[in-house]
């Protein structure tokens, strides 16, 4: 099936002005404009913001080109390996840069998206537990989300035969995106190889595009081998998300793109639909997009800083778990990211155990069930701060633990 794209995109076929513009533009005419109204062609540019305002949707064709370059140099990464690995096999040359749209954050990309793909009342999938941000902006757009469930089983895996129930159910009708996050935040599971070929299929046969959060993929705990990026998937319409918050560990620097890959004609209709709503809602800054080069030539270096960091505090928390003479809280095997679940014993409850931090520890946290998992016992931990504060952190949590259940 092909992907069914929303209505409220306009896709209307232009006026004859617009049109016999395009066909000037395709002849190589340049066409003066009796009502051109940028400012920066005029001379009255600032001197702190120099240079021409060329209205570029995807985002200045500069800043994509050197996104692009960073990109399929990252093919290659030793940490990449499988980077780019399209589920049907084989790799990828490298990243064309009209595949790629820049915007302010990966935020504004699910929201593009979901304009891109649901009308009113349409629904996409979405992992639990999961971050509940997904849920969030679905509903601003006026569209639901509707769970798929992460199972455990001393590791977290995706339930492929139960999503292939849903999308053939009567309820699958209104389906149009899989969202995946590949890892997942908190559980921290990348998509395994088989899950993928599996979505990859279910996806291109029901007719429903793959969003692919991908913010938190070169940041590997205790992977699995086989893990791949879904960027540049060829057997589905898959839009892979990325940015600098995590890459950089900036959040301030409101930097995300889309990435889009997948069959030629599902590719051709959703960029033709997706540059409207980028041209509505106009292109990255050119002040900000100037500065992708320069940051993007650091981001190696800030993306190992950040790995070295979080992998040598989960190797702490092992090490303070192993020692604690009570052993009642354990670490879920986490395989990438900055976040790890902690598991509680299930008589304390998880809203009196953080309560328990806040009037004891000035600590506060965020339980399992912000997260929407299914069962009680469980504490989200940041593997970020440093050292002696991370340490700190945890004997805090196993020293309240002990003392709710009276073993001090």
């Amino acid at each position: 099936m092909t992907v069914r794209f929303s209505s409220r995109v306009d896709i209307s076929a232009p006026n004859p002005i617009a049109a016999a513009e395009a066909k000037a533009r395709a002849q190589g005419v340049t066409l003066g404009k009796l009502n051109d109204s940028n400012p920066t062609r005029h001379g009255l540019a600032p001197a702190e913001v120099p240079g021409e305002y060329t209205a570029e949707p995807r985002g200045p064709r500069a800043a994509r080109e050197a996104l692009a370059r960073f990109l399929s140099a990252g093919l290659d990464h030793p940490q990449s390996a499988l980077r780019t690995a399209p589920a049907g096999g084989g790799r990828e040359e490298g990243v064309d840069p009209d595949s790629l749209y820049l915007l302010s954050s990966t935020s504004q990309a699910y929201s593009w998206l979901i304009k891109l793909l649901c009308d009113a009342g349409d629904a996409v999938l979405a992992p639990k537990p999961g971050y509940p941000l997904i849920e969030s902006i679905a509903r601003l757009e006026c569209v639901d989300t509707i769970e798929y469930q992460l199972q455990f089983d001393g590791s977290w895996y995706i339930d492929t035969a139960a999503i292939e129930e849903l999308l053939y159910s009567p309820e699958g009708d209104r389906i149009r995106a899989l969202v995946l996050i590949n890892p997942n935040n908190p559980t921290g599971s990348y998509v395994k190889p088989e899950e993928r070929a599996m979505l990859v299929r279910l996806c291109r046969e029901r007719g429903i595009a793959i969003i692919a959060d991908e913010v938190f993929y070169d940041y590997a705990l205790e992977p699995f081998d086989g893990n791949a990026r879904l960027a540049g998937e060829t057997g589905a319409l898959t839009f892979a998300l990325d940015g600098f918050s995590k890459m950089l560990a900036a959040p301030h620097a409101k930097v995300g793109w889309i990435r889009v890959s997948g069959p030629e004609g599902d590719v051709r209709e959703a960029q033709r639909r997706l540059d409207v709503i980028a041209d509505d809602y106009l292109p990255m800054s050119d002040i900000i997009a100037a500065r992708l080069p320069e940051l993007l030539s650091v981001a190696p270096r800030q993306t190992a800083r950040v790995r070295d960091r979080v992998r040598a505090n989960l190797a702490t928390l092992h090490t303070l778990l192993a020692r604690d003479e009570h052993r009642l809280v354990d670490v879920l095997r986490a395989e990438g990211g900055w976040n790890v679940l902690l598991r509680v014993p299930a008589v304390i409850d998880e809203n009196e155990l953080v309560l328990r931090l806040i009037g004891t520890r000035r600590l506060t946290g965020q339980p399992g069930y912000f997260f929407d998992m299914t069962t009680n016992g469980y504490l989200a931990l940041s593997l970020l701060p440093e050292a002696d504060e991370f340490r700190a952190n945890v004997t805090a949590v196993l020293d309240t633990v002990a003392a709710m259940l009276d073993l001090d």
